[in-house]
This record gives structure tokens, C-alpha cells and sequence, in this order.
């Protein structure tokens, strides 16, 4: 797939806050819905933030990978943060890093006051693009 990464020049650099302004990719697009620190009961599995996240992002891999695909195909997130601060974000930032290096996907990240569960404390959804050659 040929998925563009673009930073235009009058805008600043995102990478170090964890995404790119824009990103451009051809073919089918799938939707990821919201992915939690869930195990495979549905059952938040730990009251830790960092726990969380790390359990989100495999959970994204998985979805992902039911469907062919992974991170490499996503083209925007969505991360819901209860009580969002510098802390976390640091963390946030470390499992983006982690999973996209510098071709960081487009991302909106939202502070909430509570998610859909009690204890939730991160979530994060996903598009991918399914390249037009990979049907």
C-alpha cells in the first residue's frame, strides 16, 4: 500500500505529540471500533493507565489482524483519555512510537470524564485502508 505521510510546511512538526496532520492512502476503508484494556471477557484488566494502554494496543493489533492488516495500514486514531494530563500522554506516546515510529497515523485525542465502563481509563479506534491490490 502507498500510504502518504504528510507534514505541510506552516504547520508545525506533531511527530514529538504523537501523530501527522495528514495521511493519505487508496483502497477500501475499515473501521476499527473503540478498543479498551479488555481481556478476552471484556473485563478491564487493571486499574493502571499504562496497563491499560498497553491492552488497548494489542487489542488494536488484533482487531487488525482479523481483517489482514496492521498498524501500518491505519491511516487515523481516535484516544480517549480519562482525566488526560502530561503523564499520560507521555505514555500514550511511547506505545505510538512503539507501534508507528516516526509514520505516526492522524489522530485526534480527546480528555474525557469517563468512558463506557466503569474503570475504563483509555481507548483508542481506528481507520485502516485495505490496499486496492490486497482484495
Amino acid at each position: 500500500m502507498t500510504r502518504s505521510i504528510i507534514n505541510p510546511a506552516g504547520l508545525h512538526n506533531p511527530t514529538n505529540f504523537g501523530y501527522s496532520h495528514i495521511v493519505s492512502a487508496p483502497g477500501e476503508q475499515v473501521f476499527i471500533a473503540g478498543q479498551y484494556g479488555s481481556d478476552e471477557s471484556g473485563h478491564v484488566v487493571s486499574d493502571d493507565f499504562a496497563a491499560q494502554v498497553e491492552q488497548a494496543f494489542l487489542n488494536l493489533r488484533t482487531a487488525l489482524a482479523s481483517v489482514g492488516l496492521g498498524p501500518t495500514d491505519v491511516v487515523r486514531i481516535g484516544t480517549y483519555v480519562v482525566g488526560h494530563d502530561q503523564a499520560k500522554l507521555a505514555v500514550l506516546l511511547k506505545h505510538l512510537q512503539g507501534t508507528w515510529g516516526t509514520d505516526l497515523p492522524a489522530q485526534t485525542l480527546i480528555g474525557v470524564a469517563s468512558l463506557a465502563l466503569p474503570g475504563m481509563l483509555f481507548e483508542i479506534d481506528a481507520v485502516a485502508v485495505r490496499p486496492s491490490d490486497h482484495r
